[in-house]
């Protein structure tokens, strides 16, 4: 697995449901920068239950670490700490920490919206003598998951994992509903041609460079990727491609053939990372053999999901806003494609609300968390950092870090030699001792926010990464634990030290359970130090901790 990026799982592989819910925490998977040694660690394995220890004992776990917390939430008192100063991987369980502090700031139910403002006169012909400003507010979805009834959609196999897992399905929502809105919006307040420019005021926060991929700013189009919809035709013929979401940004050419069945898949996207988006005439194509009996992972039926990366978000989001007014008839004398000026914008205290024409209005908050926490939406999770930092008027990642340093201690009780948080995702070198884990999932039940933490995490045997494990037949004691446990997921992985071969580095589960008993249980259980010949070696890592997970339901 690269640095900072997942390795592109070949979908040629077909994969159990079990299999694909792990691979979706994958998603959050990023190599360790550097070797971490271990901390000194005190072990008492003396309260860890029996069938817990027997899983942590098992040979496939030889030479890993373990580590277990449980306290009751009702009492206050520690049930099990096992390892309980080591400083573990953790993966993107991380990102309780970054969306907990965001929502206890601004509340469950605030709406990041967008406006746009006429900068110039509107002539009595509904012509605008300047230019139209869009300015983002750090809207992750802008309209383009948004369900009939308010609420936000989120695929089981979620198109953020596409690069990841091979494949993926997408929501229903039209992705460019929110510009289309804008635009609409734009039309009824009467302006009918835009002499000037349309542009994307981009300068909320500081842009932050994302896993070696792209710059994160606080615009978004389709979660800033395109989806290819990928459907074989007849053997030897070119295989059919629909792209969402469709504009001149960014052009698709379809190369990919139809192989003849048993034929190699060869599926290549050209670049993933188109580079040139803001210029005119950019494009990527899809490439290589498609085999007619291919079979997509997860679904097992077609479409296949691939996307590329929008590495200029402001650009492509420039595009889709003037393409949308052009379709409620107002015509633009800029270029469509181009680059987007925003150092040519006035101060933002220039925007006067008089001036204002259009706002969407965004999805509570609430709804994104669902999004951020149950798929492990990783540019979400940065995002949400970042807009924490803006609550402490900082505008970097760096900044929101150093805020966040100094609020965990004052605000939850995590000590800060507890934690190495880098991002707000959780990448790299991201490691936390399980009470600073259990502390602050403690801390975040107390706050008035947390029906709403509660309802984004993934829920066992239910939804998310957290969704498919059910797989209790061979002790089915453990069947009730469905729907009782809510947590989580985080993976970190890596090549070992000789570069042959992979090492789990950490994959974890924190949360909370409501057990058979009644009792209403914060844990966390973790792994460390774990050679992987395979996936479905991760696999089992998985679903061992679902089943440790259900054995703290079953017998406390």
């Amino acid at each position: 697995m690269q640095s900072n990026k997942i390795r592109r799982i070949r979908p040629s592989l077909r994969r159990s449901a079990l299999q694909a819910t792990t691979i979706a925490l994958c998603a959050a998977v990023t190599t360790p920068a550097t070797t971490r040694a271990q901390t000194p660690c005190v072990i008492d394995h003396q309260n860890v239950p029996a069938p817990i220890q027997a899983i942590f004992n098992g040979p496939f776990y030889n030479g890993a670490i373990w580590g277990l917390r449980v306290d009751d939430l009702d009492t206050g008192k520690t049930l099990i700490d096992l390892k309980q100063d080591c400083q573990l991987y953790i993966g993107s369980v991380r990102k309780v920490f970054s969306i907990g502090e965001l929502v206890n700031q601004i509340g469950p139910d605030y709406r990041y919206n967008t406006p746009v403002f006429q900068l110039g006169d509107i002539a009595s012909d509904g012509i605008l003598h300047g230019n139209l400003v869009l300015v983002a507010s750090g809207d992750l979805t802008m309209g383009g998951r948004t369900n009939p009834d308010g609420t936000i959609a989120v695929p089981d196999f979620d198109h953020n994992e596409a690069d990841s897992l091979g494949n993926a399905t997408l929501a229903a929502p039209d992705p460019l509903a929110g510009y289309k809105a804008l635009a609409h919006q734009v039309a009824q307040h009467g302006i009918t041609a835009i002499s000037g420019d349309v542009i994307i005021d981009d300068r909320l926060f500081q842009p932050y460079y994302f896993r070696d991929q792209f710059y994160i700013r606080p615009i978004f189009v389709n979660d800033d990727v395109v989806d290819a919809s990928i459907n074989p035709g007849a053997a030897g013929k070119r295989a059919e491609v629909a792209i969402r979401p469709l504009s001149a940004a960014l052009r698709i050419k379809n190369k990919l053939q139809t192989g003849a069945a048993g034929s190699d898949y060869t599926l290549t996207l050209d670049p993933e990372l188109p580079q040139c988006i803001g210029q005119p005439h950019c494009s990527a194509a899809i490439t290589g053999d498609l085999p007619i009996d291919f079979k997509p992972m997860f679904t097992n039926a077609f479409p296949l999901v691939q996307n590329f990366r929008i590495v200029e978000p402001s650009n492509y989001a420039r595009t889709v806003f003037i393409e949308a007014l052009a379709a409620e008839g107002v015509s633009v004398t800029a270029p469509s494609v181009g680059p987007n000026r925003a150092d040519t914008l006035p101060d933002p205290g220039q925007y006067r609300k008089h001036r204002k024409v259009a706002e969407l209005t965004g999805i509570p908050y609430s709804e994104t968390m669902k999004l951020i926490l149950k798929v492990s939406y990783n540019i979400g999770a940065d995002t949400s950092l970042i807009l924490f930092g803006l609550t402490h008027g900082v505008n970097s990642m760096d900044d929101a870090l150093a805020v966040e340093r100094g609020i965990l201690p004052s605000d939850y009780g995590v000590a800060d030699d507890q934690f190495h948080f880098i991002d707000g995702s959780g990448k790299d070198t991201t490691f936390a001792t399980s009470q600073a884990i259990i502390t602050m999932l403690s801390q975040l039940r107390k706050r008035p926010t947390f029906p709403a933490f509660f309802d984004a995490l993934p829920i066992l045997g239910i939804d998310g990464s957290l969704g498919n494990i059910t797989d209790f037949e061979a002790d089915p004691t453990l069947a009730g634990a469905v729907g009782q446990v809510r947590a989580k997921t985080g993976t970190v992985a890596g090549p070992n030290s000789s570069g042959s071969g992979t090492v789990l580095n950490g994959q974890a589960f924190a949360g909370y359970i409501t057990t058979k008993g009644g009792r209403h249980l914060v844990y966390e259980v973790v792994v460390n130090n774990l050679p992987v010949a395979n996936l479905n070696q991760i696999v089992q890592v998985f679903q061992d901790e679902g089943t440790a997970s259900a054995i703290l339901w079953r017998d406390y």
